[in-house]
């Protein structure tokens, strides 16, 4: 019989490889084992995820792998879910999520989102299109810690700074992060309209989030 650190070795590697069977096989394993659902997400599916995001980051992996990383982990989410109690994974923070008005590309965002939510983020993805004034409901509706807003085109980037104005006319802009990626975006742009940091791609987004919930 496999040990725990075994079948955990296998969730992890099983993210690496994008093999939703394999994975899918390791949960059930681990759910006979006696392992907590919780152990099988942390210590297996995100290690493996952290290994897929390095991989990216070298050049190793594709936005392709990376998307299907994150498909992969939701597939043996599914499988784990049941599993959890109330209060096992404590959530790591809350974002709001959109690409801004007359802004129409989605596939950055998607990966983000997924990547999130894959690190145990309650993630509010208002879609694209967004107008700073949906933006606004959002941030009162959820209270998030972090707002991402996302643009590919230069003629659209400058949304995000009548965002940033609408959440500060409206006095919600004081202890919420803003975050801002796309191809055109700089972190000077963001020092620029009074964001908090630019991501480059996804996997940075992610871990700039991660930073800025785990000195909260």
């Amino acid at each position: 019989m496999a040990s725990e650190s075994e079948v955990l070795g296998r969730l992890r590697d099983s993210v690496v490889l994008l093999d939703i069977s394999g994975l899918q096989d390791a949960c059930k394993e681990a759910i006979s084992m006696g392992i907590p659902a919780y152990r099988a997400i942390v210590e297996g599916m995100a290690k493996g995820m952290e290994i897929v995001g390095q991989k990216y980051e070298d050049g190793e992996y594709y936005l392709a792998e990376l998307i299907m990383a994150g498909e992969t982990m939701k597939e043996g989410m599914i499988v784990l879910e049941p599993h959890l109690s109330s209060g096992d994974l404590e959530s790591a923070g809350k974002a709001v999520i959109g690409t801004v008005k007359g802004d129409l590309h989605d596939i950055g965002k998607n990966v983000f989102v997924t990547l999130l939510r894959a690190a145990n983020y309650e993630v509010v993805d208002l879609g694209v299109d967004i107008s700073s004034e949906a933006f606004l409901e959002a941030v009162k509706e959820h209270s998030p810690t972090v707002l991402a807003m996302s643009a590919l085109l230069t003629t659209t980037m400058v949304e995000m700074e009548n965002v940033v104005s609408t959440l500060r006319a409206e006095g919600v802009r004081e202890g919420l992060k803003i975050l801002i990626g796309g191809a055109p975006i700089t972190t000077d742009y963001a020092a620029k309209i009074g964001a908090d940091a630019a991501a480059k791609d996804a996997v940075d987004g992610v871990r700039i989030v991660a930073h800025w919930t785990s000195t909260r």
